[in-house]
């Protein structure tokens, strides 16, 4: 579906829970998209979604159906990412999902394969690159400002969930972990700045064998069992020959590693969270004292999240309003399924080096996202927030 819209981009919501709520409140801020519809699994959670911003409550079935509804949000859990997104692409829908694409990277080379041999877009979060410290700095990188990159690092650090989340269990199982569950935005970011990878190797522990609940709820004062690696270091090889650090832990009360620091033949940048739009980006030319870009008065850099995270800038929906642009002029839209893939094929091989010791080659490889420039940025804006 390509030329020019004869009407906004009609968006169905499949996936109710808490981050529903930050696209539905986000859609009003572009332009060329119309929330629609949405559904759940739960038809109460449907229904007060649905009340809370003036669209229509369906099964999911219905949904998938509904000649209103172009493009399929699927922003379930990711476990039924690929069942969601398969049966979103089969129905004729175009679609944008929460990461990851999918829970395997076999899964998601198979929806790639459906949404090009249905003529259909696929997209996946994270979107948070387009933000304004990750354009600053791609912009940075690609004027040259650190000369060739050679080495850095990515840190995601922390405690874990259980000290906050009732029910946490899920997170430490087969599936979970801190490497599928926070990698993509770090590992997106990376893609962005440095292009495809070609090699990852990495060592994976567990830092206690069973973990204590302490959230409030019902499972408040008992243990479960860790299934899966809780503190991974990882070494990446990019095909461009930079090699970054990439560690991802529950077991660290406090650290001070900087989230993302690349350092080339002439200087050295360093990044803001990428699970965030906005925040500070650094430069160092050849030693120099940092240089700070702040992007609190930029677009989509802005602290605009006034409910759990004050501090934040949160533009999620970015990445459908870049996709449904796409639609309409035919180039290629930049948080792809495609770029989503070889993130995951990163993820996968970082985990299978971690059991075997070896290097593992990631077979896969992606286009380097085009750059989203300043002027495209605020054309995706809708007309009465672009003259804001």
């Amino acid at each position: 579906m390509t030329g020019k819209s004869k009407r906004p981009i009609g968006i169905g919501v499949i996936g109710c829970g808490n981050i529903s709520m930050t696209y539905l409140r986000n859609a009003a801020l572009f332009s060329g998209v119309e929330l629609k519809a949405c559904a759940d699994i739960s038809a109460d959670m449907a229904a007060l979604r649905a009340k809370e911003y003036g669209i229509r409550a369906e099964t999911v079935d219905g949904l998938l159906a509904d000649p209103e509804v172009d493009l399929v949000l699927n922003l379930t859990i990711p476990a039924v990412h690929y069942d969601v997104t398969m049966s979103a692409l089969s129905a004729g829908k175009h679609v944008f999902t929460e990461k990851p694409l999918a829970t395997t990277a076999a899964e998601g080379r198979r929806l790639v394969a459906e949404a090009a041999s249905r003529g259909l877009l696929l997209g996946s979060a994270p979107d948070t690159f387009l933000g304004a410290a990750g354009r600053r700095a791609r912009r940075l990188v690609d004027e040259g400002a650190i000369g060739r990159a050679i080495t850095g690092t990515a840190f995601m650090m922390g405690r874990g969930m259980e000290h906050w989340h009732p029910n946490p269990q899920f997170y430490y199982q087969p599936g979970g972990g801190p490497v599928l569950d926070m990698g993509p935005y770090y590992l997106t970011m990376l893609v962005n700045l440095l292009g495809p990878a070609a090699r990852v190797m990495a060592m994976a522990t567990k830092g206690q064998e069973e973990r204590l609940i302490t959230a409030d709820g019902p499972y408040k004062n008992t243990t479960f069992k860790v299934g899966t690696p809780t503190n991974i270091l990882s070494l990446i090889e990019f095909r461009s020959g930079a090699t970054v650090t990439f560690g991802a832990s529950w077991d660290v009360f406090r650290h001070s590693n900087h989230p993302i620091e690349l350092h080339g033949t002439e200087g050295s940048i360093r990044l803001p969270d990428p699970d965030t739009f906005g925040g500070t980006v650094s430069l160092s030319e050849r030693g120099a004292d940092w240089r700070d870009f702040d992007s609190d008065g930029e677009l989509y850099g802005a602290r605009n999240w006034p409910f759990a995270a004050p501090d934040r800038a949160n533009y999620r929906m970015l990445g459908v309003a870049d996709l449904v642009r796409a639609l309409e002029t035919g180039e290629a839209h930049r948080a792809s399924g495609d770029l989503a893939l070889h993130v995951l094929e990163i993820m996968e091989g970082i985990l299978a080096s971690g059991v075997s010791g070896t290097s593992v080659a990631i077979e896969g490889s992606v286009a380097q996202p085009r750059l989203l420039g300043e002027e495209e940025a605020e054309s995706l804006l809708a007309p009465a927030k672009a003259a804001a």
